[in-house]
């Protein structure tokens, strides 16, 4: 019988070797453990190690720069790739790939019909197939008959760039051509960069059709009320939107169009590091079998995690379908937001726990993105560092901040929708001298403002960065709300406040088309 490559010529891979489409969960694991990519753990879940590489890896990314979309791309946030050299490596991959066993992954980024985007991932490694086969939205067998890929993601960690040759930064690469609908992995294994080259072309096609494309994981109440979570890897997003007493929608990434907001995926990629049933138990029920856990440390004895142990790296993880959180709203959709929630880890220690913001001070926030970058989630970063990323996915931004921003401006004046900045980071001195928030405190905050509590309190604003803080929230001590009080050092508090305004300030000067009403909203040095 005939061998079929499922397409795999279309590519220009002639002759690969065994080539698996859409395996189930069990077939994949059986692969990954018969070639040895991974153990299963007591409770089921698959475990791999990623090698050095643990994190993303942002120097090694690139767009193919095409005279069609030259103009679109915000280069100043996107390394550009010539056609010549990609064109290259790709023939290069491609030669490495020859009678390779292949599987592969046909479904869909985005839950609503009207804008989702049909995908394959191609992958040379079975555990990273499962990966994408939990991460995003699985077809049905009618949807697969007649699918068609719009872009295809090739992943191949066992294949090395020559810098020299290939004029890339290292061994590895993530390259993107949106013109020829195609995205390059290789020399890394950290399924994160498979997942954040497609929500990076999410970004890139969706702002076009008026969709506002977000880096943030999203709930719902039993009213059917919509909270979004906006905030970089370990600010708190995926703990505080798996709310027992709400429904998830996702953990990650939306889109937000006339209609309402859509999942883009159909799992979740959780921080599992001090994971504890007691503070997140639903993704602690979440990691059984089908679910993958990258670079969690096992008792070689029993195989139980270890989520204490960041021996390998900080930036744990555990891929898991929505269908292991109980209650989560599998259709991926929901209405228009009710609320938004600004997640940022304050490494200075000065901002509020929890503040709303007026329509200009959402929009300088969202444009600032402010936050720290937390050890483990990039190569290189050993301890918290303050960074400003804007729309709090820069790193995912193929086209200029202010498409983003201009988008999500519109929103919040059509809806009338609250939006509130939420600090998760530290409490009565820097990073080294106070302590992180008390995950209580937030999640107790959180649910205030999702719920419409803190609607009509009285507010005082911050001397400094002028955001509105509430005078009183239920669950949570008033002089918590009030960072200053934290500081035994209060002149200490006021200079490090003020530096940090002038950090805000001097960021939001390299737009430099900031409408003015947003600039007069931002902190005062």
């Amino acid at each position: 019988m005939h061998k079929s490559d499922y397409g795999l010529a279309d590519l220009g891979l002639n002759h690969p070797g065994q080539v698996h489409r859409n395996l189930s969960v069990a077939e994949l694991v059986e692969a990954a453990l018969h070639r040895g990519e991974g153990v299963l753990t007591a409770g089921g879940a698959l475990r791999v190690a990623t090698g050095k590489y643990t994190g993303r890896s942002p120097h090694d990314k690139f767009v193919v720069d095409r005279p069609a979309l030259h103009d679109r791309i915000w280069w100043g946030n996107n390394a550009p790739f010539e056609p010549e050299r990609f064109e290259r490596l790709y023939r290069r991959l491609l030669a490495y790939l020859e009678q390779r066993e292949l599987f592969i992954f046909d479904g869909f980024a985005g839950a609503d019909p009207r804008y989702r985007l049909p995908i394959r991932v191609v992958n040379e490694l079975a555990w990273q197939n499962l990966f994408a086969h939990q991460l995003f939205r699985r077809p049905t067998a009618e949807e697969l008959k007649a699918h068609e890929p719009g872009f295809t993601i090739i992943a191949a960690p066992g294949f090395k760039a020559d810098p020299a040759l290939d004029g890339t930064n290292s061994e590895a690469f993530i390259v993107l051509d949106f013109e020829r609908r195609l995205v390059l992995i290789g020399g890394t294994s950290y399924a994160g960069e498979i997942k954040k080259s497609v929500f990076t072309v999410m970004n890139y096609l969706l702002p076009l059709k008026g969709v506002l494309s977000m880096h943030c994981s999203a709930n719902q109440g039993e009213d059917g009320d919509v909270a979004l979570f906006f905030g970089l890897s370990g600010t708190g997003k995926t703990t505080l939107s798996a709310d027992p007493q709400r429904f998830l929608i996702g953990d990650d990434e939306h889109g937000w169009s006339d209609e309402g907001i859509f999942n883009f995926e159909g799992g979740c990629y959780a921080k599992c590091i001090r994971l504890s049933q007691e503070h997140e138990p639903q993704i602690w029920g979440a990691i059984r079998f089908g679910t993958v856990l990258e670079n969690v440390v096992l008792d070689p004895a029993t195989r139980l995690p270890d989520y204490a142990d960041d021996s390998l790296t900080e930036n744990t993880r555990a891929a898991y379908p929505l269908d292991h959180i109980p209650g989560a709203v599998l259709s991926g959709t929901g209405g228009v937001p009710r609320t938004i929630i600004f997640l940022t880890a304050d490494a200075f220690g000065v901002l509020p726990p929890i503040a709303r913001l007026t329509r200009e001070q959402a929009m300088y926030q969202f444009i600032s993105g402010y936050t720290s970058k937390l050890a483990g989630t990039e190569r290189g970063v050993t301890e918290p560092q303050a960074t400003f990323s804007t729309c709090f996915g820069a790193p995912f931004l193929p086209l200029a901040p202010t498409v983003y921003a201009e988008l999500l401006g519109r929103r919040i004046d059509r809806h009338g929708t609250d939006v509130y900045l939420v600090n998760t980071g530290w409490s009565g001195g820097s990073y080294g001298v106070g302590q992180r928030m008390n995950l209580a405190y937030t999640r107790a905050m959180v649910r205030a403002a999702v719920s419409g509590q803190l609607r009509d309190v009285p507010c005082t604003p911050d001397p400094i960065f002028k955001v509105l803080v509430p005078q009183s929230c239920p669950g949570v001590p008033a002089q918590v709300l009030r960072p200053q009080e934290a500081w035994e050092d209060k002149e200490a508090y006021a200079r490090t406040a003020r530096a940090l305004a002038a950090r805000f300030a001097a960021n939001v000067e390299k737009f430099g088309t900031v409408p003015a009403a947003v600039l007069k909203a931002g902190p005062q040095a």
